[in-house]
């Protein structure tokens, strides 16, 4: 079981965070189509009820911004990842399918709004992930952008160094389709507990019905803790 802290620098800066954990056994797939059929649909509901001005007002959306700019990181130029997709999502452009389980992880984050990190937990160096803040010329490689400054952002560290930010998680640890467990992490930078846990069985749910999982374990870290 991967263990997984959040620093006393992100415990001050940001006390009401918590971080819902899934970590479970899958079978992954280049694309199914029930899953895709349920993200269109999920799609399709999110452009009626929302708009660019309701959707940064969204708490998910803005509690994470927030986080951004009290860390000193500009939110508009290193947009976070559930906002880039919502954006996506609103301007009807077609999603990108990658896999099932990054699919499905896209899925639950249009209904939760929260930016969702997924690992190939065989990709982890250690037993330990530790939530910090992004320091000035640390090396880290987004997936599909190539370097990318993490500066001032909030990163999940394993013993090589970062591989998670809500931005963008590195390549080093990205989910492919030989990954046989998994493990996301639900930032729920609004402090709302029982949506963070929600998103959560929600995932665990998607993983049992698309990804040959029995769902795997879940659990919720705190910043109060």
């Amino acid at each position: 079981m991967i263990e997984v802290q959040i620093s006393p620098e992100i415990r001050a800066s940001v006390p009401q965070l918590c971080v819902g954990v899934v970590q479970a056994a899958v079978s992954n797939s280049e694309e199914n189509p029930e899953l895709w059929r349920q993200i269109e649909a999920e799609a399709e509901k999110f452009r009626q009820t929302y708009d660019p001005t309701t959707l940064k007002a969204r708490p998910s959306i803005a509690a994470t911004r927030q986080a951004y700019k009290v860390l000193g990181k500009d939110p508009s130029r290193y947009r976070p990842s559930n906002e880039a997709l919502l954006r996506r999502v609103l301007q009807g452009k077609e999603l990108y399918r990658i896999n099932t389980i990054v699919d499905l992880n896209n899925l639950a984050s249009i209904r939760w709004g929260y930016s969702i990190g997924g690992f190939d937990v065989d990709r982890i160096k250690g037993q330990k992930l530790v939530l910090g803040i992004g320091r000035e010329g640390e090396a880290y490689e987004g997936i599909g952008r190539g370097p990318l400054n993490i500066s001032c952002l909030p990163v999940y560290r394993d013993e090589e160094g970062g591989i998670g930010t809500p931005t963008s998680d590195h390549e080093r640890t990205k989910v492919s389709l030989e990954t046989k467990e998994l493990l996301f992490l639900v930032n729920g930078y609004d402090g709302n507990e029982a949506d963070t846990l929600a998103c959560c069985h929600d995932l665990q749910q998607l993983l049992r019905t698309f990804a040959g999982s029995d769902g795997g374990t879940c659990r919720l870290i705190k910043a109060t803790d």
